[in-house]
C-alpha cells in the first residue's frame, strides 16, 4: 500500500532489503470491481502474508516484519512465523468500541451500525474511500471485521473461533507493539487485550506520546514523514536482534 512506501524507502536507504504488498482485494491486488468478490479476513494472514514470507525468506538471512493495525492480527495466523526474526507492529488492537473514549465510541458505533452497512448494501462492498478512511474492503471481510469488533478480545471471544488462540500461543518471535496515546482506535488497553494472546512470545509494549513525533499521530500517523525517528528506532531494534 502506498502509505507504507515511505517507510520501505527509508529502510532500504539504510541497508535493508524491503518488500511491500497488497492483500487480495486491496490496492493493486483488487479486481476491477469488489462487488461479488469474496475474501476471508483470516486468509490474508494464513495465505497472503505467508506467501510473501515464503517467497523472500533465505537460510541464514534474518527476516523482519513491520506491521500496522491488522498486521498484528495477521502475524499470529502465519503458518511460517518461525522464519521471522522480529516483528514490529504499530497501532494494533482488539477493535472493541469499549476501549475508546465516549466521543469516538459513538462515532464508531454509528459507523458500524448505520453508515457502513448502508454503504456496503449500496455498493456491494465496504466503500471506505467514499468516507476518506482508507482502502475499500470486500463485503465479507467487512462483515467478519465488524462482527469480531463486537467482542472485547476480538475473535478470541467468538465461540465459533474456539482454538484460534493456539495459533498465537505457538509464536515465539520477539515482538514490539507501539500504540500512540491519541490512536483512539487502538489505545494501549485495546492493544494489550489482543497481544496478550501472544502468550509465549517476548512482547514489548510501547505507549507513544504524540509529542514524540511533533504532533498528532492517530491511527495512520505512524507512517507519515514526521514519524522518521520512530522508524529509526524500529530499524535499530532489528539490528540489535541480529547482533
Amino acid at each position: 500500500m502506498l502509505i507504507y512506501r515511505r517507510f520501505a524507502l527509508f529502510a532500504s536507504e539504510r541497508g535493508f532489503e524491503t518488500i511491500t504488498f497488497d492483500y487480495r482485494g486491496i490496492g493493486e491486488s483488487k479486481p476491477a470491481t469488489l462487488k461479488g468478490f469474496r475474501m476471508n479476513l483470516l486468509d490474508w494472514g494464513k495465505q497472503d502474508l505467508a506467501a510473501v514470507v515464503e517467497s523472500v525468506s533465505q537460510d541464514g538471512v534474518p527476516l523482519y516484519i513491520v506491521g500496522h493495525s491488522y498486521g498484528g492480527h495477521a502475524f499470529g495466523l502465519l503458518p511460517n512465523h518461525h522464519k521471522i526474526s522480529g516483528f514490529y507492529v504499530y497501532g494494533t488492537g482488539a477493535g472493541w468500541h469499549g476501549y475508546m473514549p465516549l466521543s469516538e465510541k459513538l462515532k464508531v458505533l454509528t459507523m458500524w451500525n448505520v453508515v457502513l452497512p448502508i454503504l456496503t448494501w449500496w455498493k456491494g462492498y465496504c466503500a471506505w474511500r467514499v468516507l476518506g478512511m482508507g482502502e475499500d474492503l470486500p463485503r465479507n471481510v467487512f462483515s467478519q471485521w465488524r462482527h469480531w469488533c463486537r467482542f472485547p478480545h476480538y475473535f478470541f471471544d467468538d465461540p465459533k473461533m474456539f482454538g484460534i488462540e493456539k495459533l498465537y500461543e505457538a509464536v515465539k518471535t520477539p515482538i514490539v507493539a507501539v500504540n500512540a496515546l491519541d490512536d483512539l482506535w487502538a489505545l494501549p488497553q485495546s492493544r494489550d487485550a489482543f497481544v496478550k494472546f501472544y502468550a509465549n512470545a517476548p512482547v514489548t509494549r510501547v505507549d507513544l506520546h504524540p509529542n514524540a513525533l511533533s504532533g498528532a499521530v492517530g491511527h495512520m500517523g505512524y507512517f507519515r514523514k514526521s514519524a522518521e525517528p520512530l522508524w529509526q528506532t524500529t530499524l535499530d531494534w532489528f539490528a540489535g536482534l541480529d547482533s
